[in-house]
């Protein structure tokens, strides 16, 4: 296997923990350098990743020989960086949230389409332990025809949650809370929000969602709520599956925190203890259900191997242009007290 030549842009919270160890863990991949000047960036990295070097700039990362590169700024930096990577030829992963409007994220995918480089979006919860156990309850016909879909993102802060710059809770939160929803029930027609916060953001947000399958979704994402609700609940006609881990979330952004990585964890990466099962309720009686493995790990070979011509990106972007238009739906919803048609 030809291994593709990979850089990072941006070593804060996102790029140290959520893309330079499954960077550095994933076949296929040769992690190269992170584009960072800070100097406590640099420290950081040196630290975490010995040998990976620190760039000035993406020209140099590209003279370097990188073939691709992920960038994890904060989102509102990110438009002439994108557009950079893009010029240069590399290939680029986009972190979530990609755009602050589905503008912004028409013009990534019409550049790199005009360029000819692979573009994805770093939706990792795509492959959380939890969705991945919904979606085979589904496909396994195990709750009948869904009928509601609730999700949660909520968590309690004391601090503020992200600033409005970065597009606040709806679009940290909501990009994964709506690609989810996206990705089970296909396209939404109708959107309904209501955002409340702290001065003025919006750190708690409640979006509905009408699918033209018939589905409706309900999503709630929190940075001030103190007793979170279940992480799922999937209501179908036979049947009813609750997720209500004793944390709440899919355990791999904690061990990428705490150091874990899928090279140090092998065949247990992703794996959830079985207090964290979710229960499949039924007229019968419930019963646990064991969630499937956690897969992040499998994002960046996915993503090398379109690069290598041997597949497609692991996350369509023209998708998330669609989940974008979705977020955009929300904010006026929420401004006008009406739900939108899209």
């Amino acid at each position: 296997m030809i291994e593709v030549r990979f850089g990072l842009v941006g070593y804060g919270f996102g790029g140290r923990y959520f893309h330079a160890p499954l960077l550095a863990s994933a076949p296929g991949v040769d992690f190269v350098g992170v584009v960072t000047r800070s100097p406590q960036r640099r420290a950081e990295l040196a630290g975490d990743q010995p040998g990976v070097r620190a760039f000035d700039s993406l020209a140099e990362l590209a003279a370097a020989g990188a073939r691709a590169v992920a960038i994890s700024t904060p989102v509102d930096t990110r438009v002439a960086l994108v557009h950079e990577a893009i010029a240069l030829g590399l290939a680029v992963v986009v972190d979530k949230p990609f755009a602050l409007d589905a503008a912004t994220a028409r013009g990534f995918v019409e550049a790199a389409r005009s360029a000819g480089v692979p573009l994805s979006v770093y939706q990792n919860r795509r492959w959380d332990s939890d969705l991945l156990t919904v979606r085979r309850l589904i496909e396994a016909g195990e709750l009948g025809a869904v009928t509601r879909f609730e999700s949660r993102f909520e968590r309690y802060s004391p601090e503020p949650g992200p600033p409005a710059s970065g597009g606040g809770t709806l679009r940290d939160f909501g990009a994964h809370l709506v690609d989810q929803a996206l990705l089970l029930f296909g396209p939404a027609t109708r959107v309904y929000a209501e955002m409340r916060g702290r001065s003025d953001l919006d750190d708690d947000v409640f979006v509905a969602l009408h699918h033209a399958s018939g589905v409706e979704s309900h999503l709630w994402g929190s940075w001030v709520q103190s007793a979170p609700g279940p992480r799922f609940r999937v209501t179908g006609t036979t049947g009813t599956y609750v997720v209500n881990p004793v944390d709440g979330m899919d355990g791999q952004e904690a061990a990428l925190i705490a150091g874990r990585t899928p090279a140090s964890e092998g065949d247990n990466w992703g794996a959830e203890p079985e207090a964290s099962w979710g229960v499949l309720h039924r007229a019968g009686g419930h019963e646990p259900v064991p969630t499937e493995r956690g897969r992040w790990d499998t994002y960046y070979p996915a993503f090398a191997a379109a690069v290598r011509g041997d597949g497609p990106v692991p996350v369509d972007p023209r998708d998330v242009v669609r989940n974008v238009e979705v977020l955009d739906a929300a904010r006026e919803s929420a401004t006008t007290g009406r739900a939108v048609s899209i």
